[in-house]
């Protein structure tokens, strides 16, 4: 696993020491557990965003569409 040095500001770092300690873990799993936490909310949020605006074009074919388009800027 790759090594990382990261800066914190002082309130932050206070606190994820008292994470830790609340949790009985080391800080650097607390930090692994937040990252994927984030990963997994954005990477939710944008397959969420797909599946909500997925059909939503009803004027015909798409790749027509935008061919045609397209070709006004040559």
């Amino acid at each position: 696993m790759p090594r990382t040095i990261i800066s914190l500001e002082e309130t932050d770092k206070l606190w994820l020491d008292e994470e830790a300690k609340r949790l009985g873990k080391p800080m650097t799993e607390v930090v692994r557990v937040a990252i994927r936490f984030l990963r997994e909310d954005r990477e939710r949020g944008f397959k969420e965003l797909l599946s909500q605006t997925s059909g939503t074009w009803t004027e015909g074919d798409g790749l027509e569409y935008q061919q045609r388009i397209r070709s006004e800027w040559d």
